[in-house]
C-alpha cells in the first residue's frame, strides 16, 4: 500500500484564518517519526520539493484549487507544470462554507475545461469533490463522470459529506479513480453540514474527521476494493483539522489512523 500523509493533518490549510498553523519543519519531522515516506505538498509556498526531499519524503500530490467554471477565466495556463495535480473546482471565493450553484453556461464550461485538461495532462490530473466547491453533492459528482473524461480523487470523506457514498465509486467506476484520500467521518456532524444546519467550517472544528477506523466510513471495505479493482496508486491519509495553538498534536491522530491500517489492511 502506497501511503503518504499531509500537511491538512496537521492543521495546514490554504484557507485564511484556519486555526493556528505549523511550520513546515515540525510537520516534516513527525511524518518522519510516524515512518511515513511521502507526503503531499499542502497550500501553496508551505513546502518545497527541496524541503520534502531535506527530510526523506517524497512528494506524490498537490491539491490545486482552480477556477473551472468561468467562461471568461482559462484555468490551464494556471496549474502547475509538474507533479500529480488533485484539482477542486473552485468557486472563486476564501473558504469552503458557501458556493453557487452552476447554471447551464456554468456547466458547460466547467466540462469543457475537464476535458481540455485531461487531454493536456492525462493521468498526472484528477478531479476533487469537495465540500464547498463546484462538485460537492452525488447528483454533481453523476455529471462530471458522465459528462467528462477527468479522472477521478476518491477523497473519501468529502465524498460521504457531500452525499456521495464512496463506495459506490469504488463499484461502479473503479478505472476512473486516479487518486485516493482516506478520511474517516463522523457520520451526525456530517449530516448537519449536509443540512446546512452546520456550516463546514464548524463541523471540521467539532471533529467531523475522525482517525481512520474510528468513525462511520468502511475504510478496510473501500481499499479491499481498490486493491480488487486493480488499483495502484497513492492512498494519502487526511484527517482535516483546525488548531488552536502549537501545543496541539495532531500527530496522535495520524498516529492512531496508521496503527488502524496496520491492524486492519497488514
Amino acid at each position: 500500500m502506497k501511503l503518504a500523509g499531509a500537511p491538512i493533518s496537521w492543521g495546514v490549510c490554504e484557507v485564511p484564518d484556519w486555526g493556528h498553523q505549523l511550520d513546515p519543519e515540525r510537520v516534516l519531522s513527525e511524518m518522519r517519526e510516524l515512518g511515513l515516506t511521502a507526503t503531499e505538498l499542502g497550500p501553496q509556498g508551505f513546502l518545497t520539493p527541496a524541503l520534502i526531499e531535506r527530510y526523506g519524503l517524497r512528494l506524490v500530490g498537490a491539491f490545486v484549487p482552480v477556477v473551472l467554471h468561468d467562461p471568461g477565466h482559462d484555468p490551464l495556463p494556471g496549474l502547475p507544470d509538474e507533479g500529480t495535480l488533485v484539482l477542486a473546482a473552485a468557486t472563486g471565493a476564501d473558504g469552503y462554507d458557501v458556493r453557487p450553484e452552476l447554471d447551464a453556461t456554468g456547466w458547460a464550461t466547467l466540462l469543457a475545461n475537464l476535458d481540455r485538461i485531461a487531454a493536456e495532462l492525462g493521468p498526472r490530473a484528477s478531479l476533487h469533490p469537495h465540500v464547498g466547491t463546484m462538485i460537492e453533492t452525488r447528483a454533481e459528482v453523476e455529471r462530471v463522470i458522465e459528462g467528462s473524461s477527468m479522472p477521478l480523487c476518491l477523497d473519501t470523506g468529502h465524498l460521504l459529506i457531500g452525499g456521495t457514498d464512496p463506495a459506490d465509486l469504488v463499484k461502479s467506476v473503479p478505472t476512473r479513480i486516479a487518486h485516493v484520500h482516506l478520511k474517516d467521518v463522523d457520520a451526525r456532524l456530517a449530516s448537519l453540514v449536509t443540512s446546512g444546519r452546520m456550516t463546514y467550517t464548524q463541523a471540521v472544528r467539532e471533529g467531523v474527521y475522525r482517525p481512520l477506523g474510528e468513525g462511520d466510513v468502511d475504510i478496510a471495505g473501500i481499499v479491499g476494493g481498490l486493491d480488487r479493482s486493480g488499483y495502484d496508486g497513492w492512498y494519502v491519509m487526511e484527517q482535516d483539522v483546525i488548531l488552536s495553538g502549537p501545543e496541539d498534536r495532531p500527530i496522535e491522530n495520524v498516529r492512531r489512523s496508521l496503527a488502524f491500517l496496520d491492524g486492519a489492511l497488514g
